[in-house]
């Protein structure tokens, strides 16, 4: 990993003489107010008590889209990460981002490459006011790294395990717009609501989301916990978790897990399983033939529907302010395919 904050203080010495990045501002100019409250604004989060002194006007985000929140509210980051999963055409950018920065007729961001953990360098290149991670694995290192950059605002509770809603919330009121979020959030509640009412059949059915499987492995088989937002968006969706894996999730803050298959009864109480699989259906085939995976009654009765692989259709599964609009009509009418199979 980089040395950081000596190599910061020389980059951040560097930094004084250098103009400002180009593309459209991250916030209006002028006065300190919001809508939305007054600043100095005060944060709280996981990692401790973050103050913001003026309204942002440059906005940096890390880790798995946190730029979206910004983006959906008008407000183009000065830099984002880089997408690493689901990027289809290989620029960095999800497609519902892609549309996003059209729509605000603006340029792509500064995109930070994580392949090899947070580019402390980038994200301090673009000069940021406050830095934005309410959904991420920062760990205590990253975030007193970061600070030193800006004022960082870090997930509420624990590590990639922050609902949708929260992100919005939390990552709206950094930059002042948290009026602006609670609308967004009805805005897309109200989308959902509609789209889940063509299909009454999901009301009340279990699902479990299995996590990537290794079809040359299929000893174990993970799935997300009732702490990840992947599991959490079935009961947006009218689902329900099953009690499997509510109990799995009892005394663990971890978002995933691994079953063994010689286990894999426990099981029984899904009516549907969905996850990650691969675009020729090889992963499905495999757990079909398995003398044990194959007596999953979900399985069994195929009420299954696996994502396609890493495309941008199975990385939208994992619910994100821009994702959701984009993905929710083929994600609920797929799930409901497999709903009409539970008896």
């Amino acid at each position: 990993m980089r040395s950081h904050r000596l190599r910061l203080l020389t980059v951040a010495a560097t930094l004084l003489g250098l103009a400002a990045c180009g593309g459209p501002p991250a916030a209006e100019d002028g006065d300190e107010k919001s809508p939305s409250g007054a600043f100095p604004l005060t944060v709280e989060h996981a990692l401790g008590t973050t103050t913001i002194p003026s309204k942002p006007k440059r906005v940096a985000t890390v880790n798995w889209a946190n730029h979206e929140v910004p983006l959906a509210l008008g407000v183009v980051p000065v830099g984002m990460a880089a997408a690493n999963f689901g990027d289809d055409d290989g620029d960095g950018v999800l497609p519902w981002v892609e549309k996003r920065l059209d729509e605000l007729h603006a340029d792509t961001p500064v995109l930070f490459n994580e392949t090899d953990g947070i580019d402390f360098e980038a994200v301090a290149d673009t000069k940021p006011d406050v830095i934005l991670a309410a959904y991420s694995g920062l760990t205590e290192q990253d975030y007193e790294t970061l600070s030193d950059i800006a004022p960082v605002v870090a997930y509420p509770d624990a590590a990639w395990a922050t609902p949708w809603r929260e992100i919005i919330r939390t990552n709206s009121k950094a930059i002042g717009l948290a009026d602006e979020g609670e609308k967004l959030i009805t805005d897309l509640e109200g989308d959902i609501k509609k789209t889940v009412a063509k299909y009454p059949q999901l009301k009340g059915k279990s699902a479990m989301f299995m996590t990537h499987v290794d079809p040359n492995d299929v000893s174990k088989v993970g799935f997300y916990t009732a702490h990840d937002t992947r599991t959490l968006f079935f009961e947006d969706l009218g689902l329900k978790i099953p009690g499997s894996i509510a109990k799995a999730s009892e005394g663990t803050d971890k978002f995933a897990l691994t079953q063994s298959a010689e286990q894999i009864d426990v099981f029984d109480d899904v009516d549907i399983i969905t996850g990650y699989g691969d675009e020729k259906g090889d992963l499905i085939k495999t757990l079909k033939k398995d003398p044990l995976l194959s007596k999953i009654p979900a399985v069994e009765r195929d009420s299954t529907y696996l994502l396609p692989g890493s495309s941008p259709l199975g990385t939208a599964a994992n619910p994100t302010p821009l994702s959701i609009s984009w993905v929710l009509d083929d994600y609920v009418a797929a799930l409901a395919e497999a709903a009409d199979k539970v008896k």
